[in-house]
């Protein structure tokens, strides 16, 4: 018996997120006396697991696994659950696992807790401390089913290394072709270096930027900080930036550190879509502009001002170091 847990990844390397969930269930694994397996889908080197708890890996490769199908994908972690007699499933919070969790759960017959934000309060009863009212308030959960599925919020645990030695299985589940009656035509990736899942920190930008050509500014600050870049849902849908930078309660949720609001009014479907990350900085130059009522710092002025005085700034304490 052991804790499972799905370590997602994109074109060949292990998200942020894989290692997070990782630290999780090593903290769950020693708590109920268990181990810690890990499925992983079309990944060659999963050594790196180990580092953060993982006692063993099922390792999948099938080719017609390289699109993410969520049928298909929680049809092989319910198998893995089922090999491995795991009773405590955990999952992130990303939109791939959103979608296959739900599925998952049925094919489980297991309870689902989403936007978990801790470890369990106690395990028996068993019960989570979860984030409810687009994450305006908690609510503990406490779930009765033989197996149980856990929703890890994004950046809710942290990453520590607890190294052991870790065992590696080829796992070959069977795969059924009605699991891809859904067809993907296309993927659109956001034209950041660092993807928005992964991101530490993000750089947001509103209609108050006026038009695509002014976001240099907001790609070079996220570049000094080593940042996302994202925007909110007018600009992606004025085509000024890809919608896979589109974040919010309508797009990409964001549970950052730390959250920079450049020209974004915000529109209470934004806010509660970042309202988890935990340091939130607004540049507006309305100073009724609603997301200042909850941000922890801002500033009402003239980004074309204010944010090149920043990125000097930035590269000056950086050039210290």
């Amino acid at each position: 018996m052991s804790v499972l847990l799905f370590a997602e990844s994109s074109d060949g390397k292990f998200k942020k997120v894989a290692f997070e969930l990782a630290s999780y269930a090593k903290k769950i694994a020693e708590t109920t006396g268990t181990t810690v397996t890990a499925v992983t889908i079309n990944m060659n080197d999963v050594s790196e697991l180990s580092k953060y708890g993982v006692n063993k890996v099922l390792k999948v490769t099938n080719e017609s696994l390289s699109g993410f199908s969520a049928k298909a994908y929680a049809n092989v972690i319910a198998q893995a659950a089922k090999k491995e007699s795991s009773t405590i499933v955990v999952v992130s919070s990303t939109t791939d696992s959103i979608y296959l969790s739900s599925i998952l759960a049925v094919k489980l017959n297991a309870g689902l807790s989403s936007n978990v934000v801790g470890l369990p309060i106690s395990i028996s009863p068993f019960q989570v401390k979860r984030t409810a009212f687009s994450n305006k308030a908690f609510t503990v959960t406490e779930m009765t089913s033989e197996t149980k599925i856990i929703g890890l919020a994004k950046n809710s645990f942290g990453i520590i290394e607890s190294a052991v030695t870790g065992s590696e299985e080829d796992f070959n589940p069977s795969i059924d072709a009605t699991d891809f009656n859904v067809k993907i035509n296309s993927v659109e990736k956001s034209s950041g270096k660092i993807s928005i899942a992964d991101a530490d920190v993000v750089v947001s930008g509103g209609r108050g930027l006026k038009g695509p050509e002014n976001w240099g500014m907001i790609e070079e600050l996220a570049g000094v900080l080593g940042a996302a870049t994202a925007c909110s849902k007018p600009v992606s849908d004025l085509g000024w930036r890809p919608h896979g930078e589109h974040v919010g309660q309508t797009g990409k949720p964001v549970a950052t550190n730390l959250y920079i609001a450049i020209g974004v009014s915000g529109a209470i479907q934004h806010i509660a879509g970042i309202n988890s990350s935990k340091i939130k900085v607004v540049i507006n130059s309305d100073p009724e502009a609603p997301f200042f009522k909850v941000a922890d710092y801002g500033v009402v002025g003239d980004a074309f001002e204010i944010v090149p005085k920043l990125i000097e700034k930035f590269k000056t304490f950086k050039a210290q170091q």
